[in-house]
C-alpha cells in the first residue's frame, strides 16, 4: 500500500483528539513529501544530523512550510543547536541533565522549549527515561526551569505480543502523567518560573501523552493517548 493510502487510513481511524506523528527517521525526504501531500504535518526524527538535513531540504520547498518537526531520539547536550531551533516539540527528554541543558539553551536563545518527559515504563532496561523515583524527585524539587515547558509524557511499551504487558506499561505511563498534572496543578508550582521567561501562567498546559507505535497504537488510543508515533506502518521498512 502507498504512503498516501497509509496516511489516509491512519487519519481516518484516529479520533480527533489524537494526533499522528509520522516517524520519518531513516527514510528519504521524498517519503516525507508523499506523506505531506496526503495531509500529514507532524514528522518525527531521532538523529540530529538527519533532522538538520531534512530541515534544510524542507527550506527548499516553499509549499511545505507548515511542517511540525518533533524529536524523539536520545539527544546529547552537544547536539542541541542542531535540534532545538527547528522542532516544535522534544518528546524524548530522558534525564534531568538534559532538561537542565535545554533550559540553559533556551535562556541563551530567548526561547521556551516545549518538551515531553520520556519515562521508562517497559521491561527493557536498555531504554532511556525517567524512573518513577526520578520523576518524583523532579516534581518535588524547588528548582525552576523557566525556559522549559513540560507539556506531558512520552513512553514506549515492552516489545511483545502480550496485551496485558503492554497495558500495564501504558498504565505506568498514565500514572506518571497524573503525577505531573498534580504538580502543575498545585498553586505553588503553577507559575514555576514562568515570570522569568515572560510567559503567562494561563498558557501553561500539561496534557500530552505520547504513547503507541505501529504495533500497539490501538491499545494506546483506547487507554488515553493523545499522540501516536507511527513509522513502519506509514513508510514501510527503513531505507537509510
Amino acid at each position: 500500500m502507498s504512503i498516501e493510502n497509509n496516511i489516509k487510513n491512519y487519519l481516518s481511524e484516529l479520533p480527533p483528539t489524537v494526533r499522528l506523528a509520522a516517524v520519518s527517521k531513516f527514510h528519504p525526504f521524498d517519503c516525507i513529501r508523499q506523506a505531506y501531500q496526503a495531509g500529514q504535518r507532524i514528522f518525527a526524527e531521532s538523529r540530529p544530523q538527519e533532522l538538520f538535513k531534512k530541515v534544510q531540504q524542507q527550506a527548499q520547498c516553499q509549499d511545505m512550510n507548515d511542517i511540525e518537526w518533533h524529536f524523539i531520539g536520545h539527544l546529547q547536550t552537544n547536539k542541541l543547536k542542531m535540534v532545538l531551533p527547528y522542532v516544535s516539540l522534544v518528546q524524548s527528554v530522558d534525564s534531568l541533565h538534559l532538561l537542565q541543558a535545554i533550559d540553559s539553551w533556551g535562556r541563551s536563545n530567548g526561547k521556551i522549549v516545549d518538551i515531553l518527559l520520556e519515562c521508562h515504563v517497559s521491561s527493557d532496561d536498555t531504554k532511556q527515561g525517567f524512573s518513577y523515583d526520578e520523576l518524583l524527585d523532579f516534581v518535588s524539587s524547588d528548582v525552576e526551569y523557566p525556559f522549559v515547558h513540560v507539556c506531558g509524557v512520552m513512553g514506549m511499551a515492552t516489545l511483545t505480543d502480550d496485551e496485558d504487558v503492554i497495558r500495564a506499561d501504558f498504565q505506568r505511563l498514565l500514572d506518571r502523567m497524573d503525577l505531573l498534572q498534580d504538580w502543575i496543578g498545585e498553586s505553588k508550582n503553577l507559575p514555576h518560573g514562568l515570570s522569568a521567561a515572560g510567559q503567562n501562567a494561563s498558557s501553561w498546559r500539561c496534557d500530552q501523552i505520547s504513547m503507541g507505535m505501529t504495533g500497539d497504537w490501538r491499545i494506546a488510543v483506547e487507554m488515553g493517548s493523545t499522540m501516536v508515533r507511527i513509522g513502519s506502518g506509514i513508510f514501510g521498512p527503513r531505507e537509510l
